[in-house]
């Protein structure tokens, strides 16, 4: 049989090539990154220990990235043991399949890979990277991530001079083996041993600045117990952007940041020119740790002088009054050129109270951290496999109550807790801490916006406090002792998400739980499918996606 074709007219032709044309133009930017995860020695505290490095390096390679962009990012483990990355505030839009923690995802196998495929889907701002498997986070594998605005919207400054990260946390000079001994054994971590800045102890790396120009700092706390403090010699901080939400620029002489948190300031190097310290110290802790790197003016040969300044004399109050003065830029664009006042979170009608009460119960003689009364324990397979296969008896749904009736912080029990949610609902969540420690709360898949704080019981009098006009949005929030915080949530965002303390000593003895935000419509438009690279593991192995 002879083969027929049909003739295509030369404007059909022009068309369609069109068509192409604007496909492939419109679609978002890729960023491509192979990562090797190896052991190492390092030495950040002027003794040897057993590192966790990316490429060679702690800390880790930084990403950086445009709004919309996808990051293709292929990890090799040459661990001698199963290795897992998450990624502290990148949401991942209809994907907890990427998440990079143990209820999401399989760990990937020593001497294989696993390739994450993420989206940076409508945000801007200064995040971080860590390995969230057993205690690795003790042994670095951490690295900053900035996602920077499209070129068509404004940002709410000027470009600045050069845009420095600060990784900043406390550190232990005990191996993360040793750490993690310690915990399975039923003890609480010793203090720590010091600060780091980006990987190294006191006075390791210098920030060169010009006279006159102004600086863009990204500060995160990458520790493991420890809230810290930020600040510069004589020089002012005004915050711009706190967790990829552009903020209100009022301006501090120093600035807490919490464990786990990010956020980025301006310095303007307006000084006479000399070098001036940048110090971190822990707060809340007796002794206080400090740590210092410098500032140094490039038309000075002046070195440091002085003693480095000190941090807040006063505690909880004047963190509390600065964490609310930290508000919202109502008229700035965000990652979408609508201003970020547009959506007035204030005037929807929230569907949900949810209370969430920390504590610190003994239960078999063994230190343990809950929440509401129960203390996760990691199943062998992960939650949102055992949701896709339909795998019964890996966790218990509804196994953690939102609205706690007795007394959480007295007794516990062990469970594999998880909380149902509804798509598109929106949420009041309450942190309670009856505790006599900052507690740091993260949220994934999900920015919340910080209606309230303040001391004592939270009660529904409270709620004629909350700030619902032009609070912060973020992804991680402190709770200070003795007190509560307030967040409106919308669940935006299908899929099964870690809700977690930021001190990872807590958080890897219990005090965590994963949210179920379920649609039943089952549908790509609300969560994207399976990957085809997935891991397999536990009851999953041998199952077909």
């Amino acid at each position: 049989m002879g083969e027929h074709r049909a003739k295509m007219s030369p404007f059909l032709v022009l068309v369609l090539v069109l068509h192409v044309f604007e496909f492939v133009k419109c679609e978002d930017a890729y960023r491509f990154f192979n990562w090797n995860v190896s052991y190492g020695d390092i030495y950040p505290l002027g003794v040897k220990q057993q590192g966790i490095l990316i490429n060679g390096q702690f800390p880790g390679p930084q990403i950086e990235s445009v709004t919309n962009e996808n990051l293709v990012i292929n990890v090799f483990n040459s661990l001698n043991e199963p290795f897992l990355l998450s990624w502290n505030g990148i949401m991942q839009r209809r994907n907890s399949w990427q998440d990079g923690v143990f209820g999401t995802n399989c760990p990937i196998p020593p001497g294989r890979n696993f390739t994450y495929n993420l989206q940076v889907k409508d945000q801007i701002g200064s995040f971080f990277y860590f390995p969230s498997l057993a205690f690795h986070k003790a042994a670095g594998g951490y690295g900053g991530i900035k996602v920077a605005s499209r070129s068509v919207i404004p940002v709410p400054f000027d470009p600045p001079a050069a845009d420095y990260t600060i990784l900043a946390g406390d550190w232990f000079k005990q191996n993360h083996t040793d750490l993690k001994a310690i915990l399975d054994s039923g003890n609480d971590l010793p203090f720590p041993d010091g600060i780091l800045i980006n990987g190294r102890g006191s006075n390791a790396f210098t920030f060169n600045v010009e006279q006159g120009k102004t600086y863009r700092f990204r500060i995160s706390n990458v520790g493991l117990t420890s809230s810290i403090n930020f600040r510069i010699q004589g020089h002012k901080l005004t915050l711009v952007e706190v967790e990829g939400t552009h903020s209100l620029q009022n301006t501090y002489d120093s600035i807490d940041v919490h464990l786990g948190q990010s956020l980025s300031v301006l310095v303007t190097a307006d000084q006479p020119p000399k070098g001036y310290y940048i110090v971190v110290s822990s707060r809340f802790t007796t002794p206080v740790l400090t740590t210092t790197s410098a500032l140094h003016y490039s038309n000075s040969a002046g070195a440091l002088d002085g003693a480095p300044p000190g941090g807040p004399t006063t505690q909880i109050d004047w963190s509390i009054n600065q964490a609310r003065s930290f508000r919202r830029n109502l008229t700035a664009s965000g990652p979408r050129p609508n201003p970020q006042g547009s959506y007035h979170y204030g005037m929807i009608n929230t569907t949900r109270t949810i209370r969430l009460v920390n504590s610190a119960p003994m239960i078999d003689g063994s230190q343990r951290y809950a929440v509401n009364g129960i203390s996760f324990v990691t199943p062998d397979t992960p939650l949102k496999l055992a949701d896709y296969f339909k795998i019964s008896g890996v966790y218990n749904l509804g196994g953690i109550q939102d609205n706690p009736t007795d007394n959480p912080t007295g007794g516990a029990s062990l469970q594999t807790a998880v909380m149902p949610a509804d798509f598109r609902g929106f949420v009041e969540v309450v942190f309670e801490n009856p505790e006599e420690t900052v507690q740091s709360w993260h949220v994934d898949g999900h920015h919340f916006f910080v209606v309230g704080m303040n001391g004592g019981q939270w009660s529904a009098a409270s709620r004629t406090g909350y700030n619902l006009r032009d609070t912060i949005s973020r992804v991680t929030v402190q709770v200070y002792p003795k007190s509560w915080t307030a967040v409106y949530m919308p669940l935006d965002n299908v899929g099964m998400w870690n809700v977690r303390s930021e001190n990872w000593a807590r958080q890897y003895l219990g005090q965590q739980f994963y949210l179920r935000v379920y649609s039943p419509a089952n549908s790509w438009r609300d969560e994207a499918p399976i990957p085809n690279n997935v891991l397999l593991c536990g009851k999953a192995v041998g199952r077909q996606p």
